[in-house]
């Protein structure tokens, strides 16, 4: 099946002026007081304001950051001089803003939230109206008239209304329980020890567990902008007061989010991290099960465990960019059942084609009750491999030449290559992936293989290939290879199982 996804990123700017990037993969981020001043997101409100023609309606949410109500404040103002409607939202995950765009029929929507980064930084999350967010074309167009300073007229009589909707976060809960709550999970009446990270699933998580029939304890449950209990990234090293906890009242999982709650992590109920490969694998693994022959959708930085589930269970993967428009929209074409990224994000197209970790959580349970095993034994039967992942600075600008070097040797050394974001290399024992940033003069090196040694050799050759590739004098030649065998595809299946198939776009 060969079919291609529209990317919206493909598209060139409408007008010659090539105005500085303010988008990221995902938003707007910067430091606040620094870039993030009052005058730029005066600025910023200005662009959307003139984007909609000083029509329409605009959700703002927003995180416990410090600047946070400040900064939604300042957007709410300037837009509604520029005559659009403002629904203040309040504190709530991205997710479920997302969720409310289609509830409530509103053109865009804004999230002050800067996710996973330090506490200094905060940003601008923009949804579009069908939840997802906004093509990178609209972004141009508000990165333009940012920087050219071409802003609609705002006139004293048609300024626009002000509303508070205090239902949001009760509107965003139903719908999960009506896609994830059953009779099994009430009867087992589970134990789990939720991290809040002092963010904005403090709103939600700790009511939706114990409404689908879960006994919660709470860690870092009290919203809190400076982060006192643990760093906002959901890793395992963050996490080390959730992996005791669980332990300790001998818990059935352990969930965390992220500071806007797009994203989760688990532990199983000996207290061992379940890395975001393996939590996708077993999503996908269950979907298709419920649903047979459809598609699964991922991402091109995902492990091959999630192809093996797929083609074991005789479903069709699709393969995108990474990010979570690139997925959402593979969704979306597709009818896909699920999607989802190795970083965390997964995606429940029944209740909304967006990453939402709250619903994630309430998937994991409603699957353990289903499945009546622990959920370390459900890991434990997944194939394994070994995934590491680094990343290299680039001089600004050189990023486009080293990525063409990159692919050009990874062409002729590899059995056979993805490149659709990066190029994806496959070797006889794994593969590597080199990838550029969105945001940063980086790219992003990812090894795979059965054994941590071979992953640890395939990162090795990949480094190397990019320092050979930015002229680097102590790369003197990439190093020979691994070798080439039959590419992934051909791997062996479960006796019995259909096969699936696989596309890129």
């Amino acid at each position: 099946m060969a079919t291609q996804i529209q990317q919206f990123d493909s598209s060139p700017a409408t007008n010659s002026v090539e105005a500085p990037r303010l988008f990221g993969t995902d938003g707007i981020r910067m430091v606040v007081g620094r870039e993030m001043t009052p005058p730029f997101l005066a600025s910023v409100a200005s662009a959307v304001g003139t984007y909609l023609g000083g029509q329409g309606e605009v959700l703002i949410a927003r995180d416990f950051r410090v600047s946070s109500e400040a900064m939604a404040r300042i957007l709410a103002g300037g837009l509604m001089m520029h005559g659009v409607g403002v629904r203040e939202m309040g504190p709530m995950p991205t997710p479920c803003l997302q969720f409310n765009m289609q509830a409530l029929g509103a053109r865009l929507g804004l999230t002050i939230t800067a996710s996973h980064n330090p506490n200094e930084f905060n940003g601008i999350k923009v949804t579009g109206p069908e939840g997802l967010e906004i093509p990178r074309e609209v972004e141009r167009i508000i990165e333009r008239s940012v920087h050219l300073r071409e802003f609609g007229e705002s006139v004293w009589d048609r300024v626009g209304d002000l509303r508070v909707d205090g239902e949001g976060t009760d509107r965003y809960i139903r719908s999960i329980l009506r896609h994830a709550s059953n009779d099994r999970v009430r009867r087992w009446n589970p134990l789990v020890v939720l991290d809040a990270g002092n963010g904005t699933s403090a709103v939600t998580s700790p009511e939706l567990l114990r409404r689908l029939g879960c006994r919660v304890i709470t860690l870092n449950a009290s919203p809190d902008g400076h982060f006192p209990g643990r760093p906002s990234e959901p890793t395992e090293e963050n996490l080390w007061a959730l992996r005791k906890a669980v332990v300790e009242f001998g818990a059935h999982l352990g969930i965390a989010h992220d500071g806007d709650s797009d994203r989760v992590a688990f532990f199983d109920e000996l207290g061992r991290f379940v890395p975001g490969e393996a939590a996708l694998a077993l999503f996908a693994q269950e979907r298709l099960r419920e649903r047979k022959g459809r598609t699964i959708v991922t991402s091109v930085t995902s492990s091959s465990v999630v192809e093996d589930v797929v083609r074991a269970e005789g479903g069709e993967l699709l393969i995108t960019r990474s990010g979570s428009l690139p997925v959402a929209e593979g969704i979306r074409a597709h009818h896909a059942a699920f999607g989802g990224e190795e970083n965390g994000g997964y995606y429940w197209p029944e209740h909304q084609v967006a990453r939402d970790g709250p619903m994630s959580s309430a998937r994991m349970i409603a699957m353990l009750a289903q499945s009546i095993r622990p959920l370390s034994a459900l890991v434990d039967d997944l194939p394994r491999y070994s995934v590491l992942k680094t990343k290299v600075s680039l001089a600004k600008g050189e990023v486009p030449a080293v990525m063409a070097r990159v692919h050009d040797r990874l062409e002729s050394d590899a059995v056979r290559i993805v490149a659709i974001d990066g190029v994806k290399a496959f070797f006889s024992d794994g593969w590597i992936l080199v990838r550029p940033s969105g945001t940063e003069p980086i790219c992003r090196v990812y090894a795979e293989s059965r054994s941590p040694e071979s992953a640890r050799k395939l990162l090795d050759y990949g480094l190397a290939v990019v320092a050979t590739a930015r002229g680097d004098p102590a790369a003197k030649s990439a190093p020979a290879p691994p070798r080439a065998a039959a590419p992934p595809a051909a791997r062996s299946r479960r006796p019995g199982a259909k096969r699936g198939g696989t596309t890129t776009a």
